[in-house]
């Protein structure tokens, strides 16, 4: 359910009043500057997804990577395993315990999503509207808003520290909102190529293209 919400909603902080106009551009800057500086990126993540009445529903940890143009690895370890894998044409969601594996074309799995955001290519704007969001808990955000009306969530917000990527907060359609926050952070790591292939493992169900 939870890598199914990632890709849904997308896995990549309230304004400032009166920031200067010169400050107001540094994170959409940040933004761009990290994506065209960044080809490959690993981190280990938690992801919280807090209800409407700010109750905490689902909590999980583990590791994401990506290699653009359109390569992405999301693995959750904890509290129990799944998979979400990009290979640049497909995407491939495996749930371990259902023994089920689901695929889609990327383009029609990705869209206007976070992960189309990070692992994607093209010019951001295309997708989504950018806005300053201010600095919050020491990090400085963006809040991303998709221009597409399928996209599964209402806006993303990203945050920096410094020129890192640290934290993205997704807002879907019910009123929930997903946690995100990254840590040991690599930039442009060597990720091996076979980390963004998947095979279905014997005796699974395979849904999908």
């Amino acid at each position: 359910m939870q890598l199914r919400r990632f890709l849904a909603l997308g896995v990549f902080a309230a304004g400032l009043l009166g920031f200067a106009a010169g400050a107001q551009a540094a994170a959409i800057d940040k933004l761009h500057q990290f994506l065209d500086s960044t080809k490959s990126m690993r981190a280990d993540f938690t992801q919280q997804v807090v209800s409407r009445d700010g109750r905490s529903r689902q909590q999980s940890s583990g590791v994401m990577m990506f290699a653009r143009p359109g390569k992405f690895r999301w693995q959750i370890d904890k509290p129990y395993a799944q998979l979400l894998v990009g290979d640049g044409t497909r995407v491939w969601m495996h749930d371990p315990d259902l023994r089920q594996v689901t695929v889609r074309r990327m383009g029609d799995a990705l869209g206007s999503t976070p992960a189309a955001l990070l692992a994607g290519e093209g010019v951001l704007e295309k997708r989504f509207a950018l806005k300053e969001a201010g600095t919050t808990d020491g990090l400085e955000w963006v809040e991303a808003t998709p221009l597409a009306a399928d996209s599964g969530f209402d806006r993303l917000r990203i945050g920096f520290a410094g020129n890192d990527l640290r934290a993205m907060e997704l807002f879907d359609n019910f009123g929930q909102t997903t946690q995100l926050r990254f840590f040991r952070f690599e930039r442009n790591p060597a990720l091996a190529p076979t980390l963004f292939r998947f095979s279905a493992p014997p005796g699974n169900d395979v849904i999908g293209d």
